[in-house]
């Protein structure tokens, strides 16, 4: 496998401290269901980054500057993509009818989820990396094709993407659901039998929202970095704020129409440096785009889409939460 920065013992310290973080989060400050409000997403999301920060900050002392600012930008890049992520959220989540006190809990159980799946599947990329060299073709390929269909391709609307669920339909088939949400409750007994509610339901259907953006996030890291202590570490540092970003960005991210394109030349821009970086010999001989203009290039369009958000608003105004 590839060479890791990371001892044992700093994964596991890793990997103690995320499991401590999440009960605090979950035991302290989170045990019963309630409505965020805007001033404790705000705090939290403060928080989240902050230790991000922090834990980048003790990777650039430890390992040096160019492992500090792998991470910086694979961590730049799963936050921006968590943007997109979050916008799909919403839409499941207006589709469903869930009331805002129990979307926390939905979100906590998914980040769960999501920190185990993307551990699975950066294993499995780097297994595939190091046994066959032609899959990095692929996974350029795939984030160039990607980012040019976040370019040109026409997302459906929230109707769409709301009926066409198949996991919503395929739990509706094969597990006894209730027909409506009882509490914050994933499971119910009634006469002696087990139920799914209709809570879990929106779980599963969050869970396989967040493997489809794995496929895209993780390609787009492996582009930047190939250890897998950095390309872990920064993932989970993003996801773990995604609760808190979701609730501070759900009534405004209508607003910022122009990230999708953003992200499209961000996809596009990691997909050409990976397959530059690979080459074709002998007819094009590897080129190595240093970190540190890839981290200038994707802050540059993900800024630049965002201030050109806010700039030039929607032509239509963005609908009210339902």
């Amino acid at each position: 496998m590839f060479e890791s920065v990371g001892s044992p013992l700093t994964w596991g310290a890793f990997l103690v401290g995320i499991l401590v973080l999440l009960a605090v989060d979950l035991g302290l400050f989170n045990r019963k269901p309630h409505r965020v409000s805007m001033r404790e997403a705000l705090m939290w999301s403060c928080i989240w980054v902050a230790l991000s920060l922090v834990f980048n900050a003790w990777v650039w002392h430890a390992f040096g500057a160019e492992k500090g600012l792998e991470f910086l930008s694979a961590y730049l890049i799963e936050k921006a993509l968590s943007v997109d992520n979050i916008f799909v959220f919403i839409v499941l989540f207006r589709y469903m009818r869930v009331q805002q006190e129990y979307m926390h809990r939905i979100l906590f159980a998914g980040i769960l989820g999501a920190l185990i799946l993307r551990g699975i599947f950066i294993v499995a990329g780097l297994a595939l990396i190091q046994m066959f060299t032609f899959s990095l073709y692929l996974f350029g390929g795939f984030l160039v094709f990607t980012g040019l269909r976040l370019l040109f391709v026409r997302e459906g609307g929230e109707e769409e993407q709301g009926q066409d669920n198949w996991v919503k339909r395929w739990a509706e088939r094969y597990f006894r659901v209730t027909k409506d949400f009882q509490g914050p409750k994933f499971f119910v007994s009634r006469d002696g039998k087990r139920y799914v509610t209709t809570l879990f339901v929106t779980l599963l259907m969050v869970e396989t929202a967040d493997v489809v953006f794995a496929l895209d996030s993780i390609p787009a890291i492996f582009g930047i970095s190939t250890d897998p202590f950095i390309v872990f570490t920064s993932n989970v540092c993003a996801v773990m704020g995604l609760r808190a970003m979701f609730f501070l960005l759900e009534n405004v991210i209508d607003r910022f129409w122009l990230l999708k394109y953003g992200l499209g030349l961000v996809l596009s821009f990691v997909g050409v440096k990976m397959l530059l970086g690979v080459g074709y010999p002998p007819h094009l001989e590897p080129i190595h785009i240093p970190v540190g203009i890839s981290l200038a290039t994707v802050s540059a369009l993900i800024g630049g889409a965002i201030t050109l958000s806010l700039v030039f608003p929607p032509s239509h105004p963005p609908e009210p939460n339902k």
